[in-house]
């Protein structure tokens, strides 16, 4: 018979047994947008006020346009998983279920917008 303590069967697990993983995933994604987020700002505030003709031609070249689809995906992504996590901590059961499907789904939507508009402007 093997029999398991309470603080056993509890080591090395969060409160829904994947607190590390989650936090590891958000550090990783805040990192990376604290370097992507101000280059992709300055490039972002060049082009603004210009004419239309010279924002294509700024977010037609290869690195905006690559920025601007990391900064978009990594930072829709970050989003969600901050946003499902704050939702996993204040609801419970059906609305809890609910909210985590609109959020993630928001964040891929706005994801989705972003590239598709990219791409009309970068092609």
């Amino acid at each position: 018979m093997r029999y398991l303590t309470a603080r056993k069967r509890a080591e090395g697990k969060g409160a829904s047994g994947s607190g590390t993983e989650h936090h590891w995933a958000m550090t990783v994604s805040a990192v990376g947008l604290a370097f992507l987020v101000p280059v992709w700002l300055y490039i972002f505030g060049s082009a603004l006020g210009g004419t239309r003709a010279e924002v294509l031609e700024t977010f037609a070249r290869p690195f905006p346009a690559i920025l601007t689809a990391l900064t978009l995906v990594i930072g829709m992504r970050h989003f969600a998983m901050g946003a499902s996590g704050m939702i996993e901590d204040y609801l419970h059961g059906t609305a809890r279920k609910a909210a985590i499907i609109f959020v993630i789904s928001l964040a891929w939507v706005i994801a989705a917008v972003g590239i598709f508009a990219l791409l009309k402007i970068a092609l």
